[in-house]
């Protein structure tokens, strides 16, 4: 499993407040997360940092998950571990009350990933039955586009189109989408924060991952796009591929060098 993480502040925000990474478990499986801070009087971005540091610390340590039954479980579990330690921090302290974070997760078994989400950070899969979004957004303007009130079109220029429904820390209790699928070699995941959606189409996305270039290059130049068409929000890109060879991966984990 190949995969290459990129986060930017953006061309507007003068923190960013995204966080994530690409972590292996003491067997070698993988394991990708994007969260995105919000809220809090700027302490968005330590709701996101500790949710990647309490999923990283906690997988790192943890033993091979066989079945998508128990990845799901493990994440399920997780979540709410992440959820209780961000919740909590906010009510102790008046300076982080309001804060969350939206996520996206995806962890590897040997033939399967296992995605779980919350908010409108994406995830989506491109193999041989072409491109298709893996999650759906728990935001106002998706539920209006369910609902039929407006269309797909209206919701991309919506004013209210980054009100999240749904995010890790604001209560006391939340509940993860999660779900399991085949992953073959070839196949490959994007993960993505609302800033790179909110400036880059599904079908633009699909051609990006249609390249075949180095990961590391087209998460590059989807970062540079959206910054080109304005980068009002910090924007973070997960692409994984799965590689006939698999072999053992070194985390990367970070953020943009400017905060």
């Amino acid at each position: 499993m190949e995969g290459q993480f990129l986060t930017d502040r953006g061309q507007v925000r003068e923190h960013n407040e995204d966080a994530g990474g690409i972590f292996y478990s003491m067997s070698n499986q993988m394991l990708a997360i994007i969260a995105d801070g919000m809220g809090g009087h700027q302490a968005g971005d330590v709701a996101s940092e500790l949710a990647v540091s309490l999923l990283k610390d906690t997988w790192q340590a943890t033993d091979k998950k066989e079945t998508p039954e128990q990845m799901e479980t493990w994440l399920y579990s997780m979540i709410n571990e992440m959820n209780t330690a961000i919740y909590n921090l906010a009510q102790e302290k008046s300076e982080y009350q309001g804060m969350g974070a939206t996520l996206v997760i995806a962890a590897s078994g040997d033939d399967f990933l296992t995605i779980a989400h919350i908010g409108d950070s994406r995830g989506y899969i491109y193999n041989e039955m072409g491109f298709s979004q893996l999650t759906e957004d728990h935001s106002l303007v998706n539920e209006l586009v369910r609902t039929g009130e407006i269309s797909q079109e209206d919701a991309r220029v919506h004013p209210r189109k980054n009100i999240v429904l749904k995010a890790l820390g604001i209560e006391e209790q939340v509940t993860a989408d999660i779900r399991s699928f085949s992953f073959e070699y070839g196949d490959k995941l994007l993960l993505c924060s609302d800033g790179l959606t909110d400036k880059i189409s599904n079908e633009e996305l699909s051609s990006f991952l249609e390249m075949k270039k180095d990961l590391s290059v087209v998460t590059k130049e989807l970062i540079d796009l959206a910054n080109e068409r304005g980068g009002e929000d910090n924007i973070s890109v997960i692409i994984i591929q799965k590689q006939p060879s698999e072999k053992v991966g070194e985390d990367n984990v970070g953020r943009s060098p400017f905060k």
